[in-house]
């Protein structure tokens, strides 16, 4: 129990690890394993925790344009608008106070 705790830690601190498992290029296991018989060892994990330079990301809106779901887009702008319309008409149709109530007196019955 206290190798998996131990790795537990070592895979927050080494975030990188995360990439490779989202990729399909390895398993939990796999890291398990190789971590249970080499420990944090550096020769044992120089493939897998490279450091990168951070490269210079430039915007590219056509890409983030095909990411973008816009049919989930479409569904959620058509939502906001049902909900709009709905509290547009519940505050335009008001019922329209009637001029000739007049409230009873409280010491009345209504056989008085």
């Amino acid at each position: 129990m206290e190798t998996k705790e131990k790795f537990k830690d070592f895979v927050k601190n080494n975030p990188i690890l995360l990439k490779y498992v989202k990729d399909g290029k390895m398993t939990w296991q796999n890291f398990y394993e190789i971590y249970d018989l080499y420990g944090e060892d550096k020769d044992a994990w120089k493939d897998y925790l490279k450091t990168e330079t951070p490269k210079q990301t430039n915007f590219d809106l056509s890409s983030f344009i095909k990411g973008l779901d816009l049919d989930g887009i479409q569904n959620g702008v058509n939502s906001l608008q049902r909900v709009l319309g709905l509290l547009q008409d519940m505050s335009s149709n008001k019922t329209p106070q009637n001029t000739n109530y007049k409230p009873r007196p409280i010491y009345k019955h209504f056989d008085d």
